[in-house]
């Protein structure tokens, strides 16, 4: 059967991942995904961004406490939160911003 997400990559398909954690992203989890399963995006949504926050194992922590020193209000502090994760740093991903 061989590797089925190569195979759909050459035929033209994109293959996105529709999950996204800070976990994910500072652990490699994403590189390795995007590298061996051919991932090519990924998309979130307030649930998904919710259970990482629930499941949360402290990757969020010190921003969450930043965000209520400063007494963000509760629009401020989820884009700061989501705009973090999804915002590429042109040192670590190649970017152009």
């Amino acid at each position: 059967m061989g590797d089925i997400p190569r195979r759909l990559s050459r035929e033209g398909v994109s293959v996105w991942l529709d999950d996204i954690s800070r976990e994910r992203l500072a652990g490699g989890g994403l590189e390795r995904l995007i590298r061996e399963r051919h991932v090519v995006g990924v998309t979130s949504n307030p649930t998904i961004f919710a259970q990482a926050l629930a499941t949360d194992t402290g990757a969020y922590a010190e921003q969450l406490q930043d965000l209520a020193l400063r007494g963000a209000s509760a629009e401020e502090a989820a884009r700061e939160l989501t705009t973090h994760d999804i915002t590429p740093e042109p040192a670590t991903t190649g970017a152009k911003l």
